[in-house]
Parts: C-alpha cells; sequence; structure tokens
C-alpha cells in the first residue's frame, strides 16, 4: 500500500473506533468503500455500525465491547484491504431532467466552466459516480467522479428550500437531495426517483460503493416516472 495513502486507527470513544486518511481523492474513496463492504462481512454476525466518510471510516459497537479485540480485527482488515480491492458495486441508472425549471443553476455551472450548457450536459451524464457516503439528510448521497471541468463553489447564498430529487454540484462532487431542505450546492437538475423513503428497506436507495449513472428525460417523461413512483409508494404503503 502507497504510504501516502496509508489510514491511521483511533479511538473515536469509549468503544467506537475511526480509520484517518490524509486525503479524501477518488483512490482513497474507493479504499474506504472496499474496507467497508470487508468490514460488513467480517462483521456480519455482530451488532456494529459501519460508517464510511470521505475521508474516515468508523467502526461503532452497539454496546459495550473488547476493545483490545476490535482493534486488533480492525488493524488486520486494514493489512488485507488494498485499493486494488475488489468492490462488489451495484450499478444504478437513475433518470434526470436538465429543463430550466429542474436545474436553475446550470446556466451558472456553464459559465464558470467556459462551456454551454449542452456540454455541460454531456459531461455530466458520460461520467459513471461513485457513492462514496450518506449525510448532511437521511439518504443524501455525495457522488464522486464528477469531470473536474464541471468543479463548481457552492452558491455564495443557501436556498431556503430545494425540491426533493434535485441534482447539483458542490466542489468536486455531485449530489441528490432525497428530501425538500435548504442547501447551497449548484442545481442542474432533478431526478423524480426516490432516494429516500420510509416504506422500503432500506429507506436509502443509494447505498455506498453503488455507482450511478444518469439517464436524460424531458418534462413529460419526469411527470410520467415520478407519477409511478408515487403510486409505486402509495402501494407499499397500504401493503405494510
Amino acid at each position: 500500500m502507497d504510504n501516502s495513502m496509508s489510514p491511521s486507527l483511533a479511538p473515536l470513544s469509549d468503544t467506537a473506533w475511526i480509520v484517518r486518511w490524509n486525503d479524501d481523492s477518488l483512490d482513497t474513496t474507493r479504499q474506504i468503500t472496499a474496507l467497508a463492504q470487508r468490514a460488513m462481512q467480517v462483521f456480519a454476525e455482530e451488532t456494529l455500525e459501519v460508517v464510511p466518510g470521505l475521508a474516515t471510516l468508523t467502526f461503532i459497537p452497539a454496546g459495550l465491547s473488547d476493545d483490545d479485540s476490535l482493534r486488533a480485527r480492525i488493524e488486520a482488515l486494514l493489512q488485507e484491504t488494498t485499493t486494488n480491492a475488489a468492490v462488489a458495486a451495484r450499478i444504478i441508472e437513475l433518470p434526470i431532467c436538465y429543463d430550466d425549471e429542474f436545474g436553475p443553476d446550470l446556466a451558472e455551472v456553464a459559465q464558470h466552466a467556459g462551456l454551454s450548457t449542452d456540454d455541460v450536459i454531456a459531461r455530466h451524464l458520460a461520467a459513471e459516480y461513485l457513492v462514496a457516503m450518506l449525510g448532511f439528510a437521511p439518504g443524501f448521497p455525495y457522488l464522486r467522479g464528477l469531470p473536474s471541468e464541471l468543479a463548481t463553489p457552492r452558491r455564495a447564498s443557501p436556498r431556503l428550500k430545494i425540491p426533493a430529487g434535485s441534482v447539483g454540484i458542490a466542489g468536486t462532487q455531485t449530489g441528490i437531495y432525497p428530501q425538500a431542505t435548504p442547501g447551497g450546492w449548484q442545481l442542474i437538475g432533478r431526478t423524480p426517483t426516490p432516494l429516500f423513503t420510509l416504506v422500503q428497506s432500506p429507506p436509502a436507495l443509494l447505498q455506498p460503493g453503488d455507482r450511478v449513472r444518469f439517464r436524460r428525460i424531458d418534462a413529460t417523461q419526469f411527470e410520467t416516472i415520478q407519477f409511478a413512483a408515487l403510486q409505486e409508494l402509495a402501494a407499499k404503503g397500504q401493503a405494510r
């Protein structure tokens, strides 16, 4: 393993442990994803939460644990898991509409990149994204793999309410708002696919390690897909 990417292990609380990396690069994300998946296999029979971050991986036992034993097992995982470790990833395709009403900041992103809006859309669609972590709001995926030319700073003034399904850019990442919440990401489109609902298990559609591709749709297709998704969720809710 490259020493520059070697993680360090430290206690986070009386029972929890955290692994920290010294950068939050895409290679680091891949390493964290591989380690998290391996950890969930190793600790499958135990009550232990494994929480990936952009440059961290946290191990949280449900109760008291043998600190020395847990630390030793985590250290063993670090030794066997490398940046080249195979990751079993789901590939999830999400429809997205880039029309003006769904992507109010698309022109600003294009201006910042020195590209046309069509070029921004084409490059955003061409990329495949890795779900690095969930955070900020339940089910909010931080997606790595944004083309570098599309990197755009957050808005100077956050919006008080962003519609659910909005796809945004902040820095070198793209993300999707699962619920209507405040936020400062640059909005370039919206997906009609629900990302977080309590009538499905797990509630979050996307999980760390998943790979995401976007498929362009128009406003009419957006309404059709959204209506069908809401009908399906309502049926699941009634069946519970």
